[in-house]
């Protein structure tokens, strides 16, 4: 019999949706009057980024990336493969990626320098879950959602095996991955 990977609560639904809709708040009242897109990296970050952008009360666009790290002996290597690019341009606009969990940086530091050789006007970053801990590469998170210690979650868009996104909290997930 396989162990389920599904352990206690770690965030519940209604602390990460409160936090989600003080997020879109303030991303709204920052850039107000400005052309904002939305960049979720797929796929754990389409069920907090389809939260934010309803408690984001100004004209923006979305686009979706979606990219694949190669790990090598020893951990991370920092290579990146994009598998999905945007479908629209980014020069002249305000971009801010939405990312689930930040860890290392080493995937989002490619994908900054990607989006910044297009020319928008400028770059942030929004996450959910920032495990600062294991960072690599220094990151400038603009809005961050909560600080998580080097546990793993699954539930709210993170998956253990493609399962377990559909979970409205995050729960310790008893595998490591």
């Amino acid at each position: 019999m396989v162990k389920e990977p599904v352990g206690e609560v770690y965030l519940s639904a209604e602390v990460i949706q409160t936090r989600v809709k003080e997020l879109g708040q303030n991303i709204a009242t920052d850039y107000r009057g400005q052309k904002l897109m939305l960049v979720g990296i797929l796929r754990a970050s389409f069920v907090f980024m389809a939260d934010l952008v309803r408690h984001i009360d100004i004209p923006l666009s979305v686009g979706f990336m979606a990219v694949s790290s190669y790990e090598g002996e020893g951990g991370a290597s920092g290579a990146v493969r994009i598998l999905k690019d945007l479908d629209e341009p980014v020069t002249g606009k305000h971009i801010l990626i939405v990312e689930d969990i930040i860890d290392t940086g080493l995937t989002l530091g490619y994908l900054i320098r990607h989006l910044d050789a297009r020319n928008p006007q400028s770059i942030k970053i929004c996450t959910l879950l920032d495990r600062s801990i294991r960072r690599i590469v220094p990151l400038p998170v603009t809005y961050k959602g909560f600080d998580i210690p080097d546990i793993y979650v699954v539930g709210y868009g993170m998956d253990y095996q493609q399962l377990y996104r559909n979970l409205p909290s995050l729960h310790l997930c008893s595998v490591r991955l």
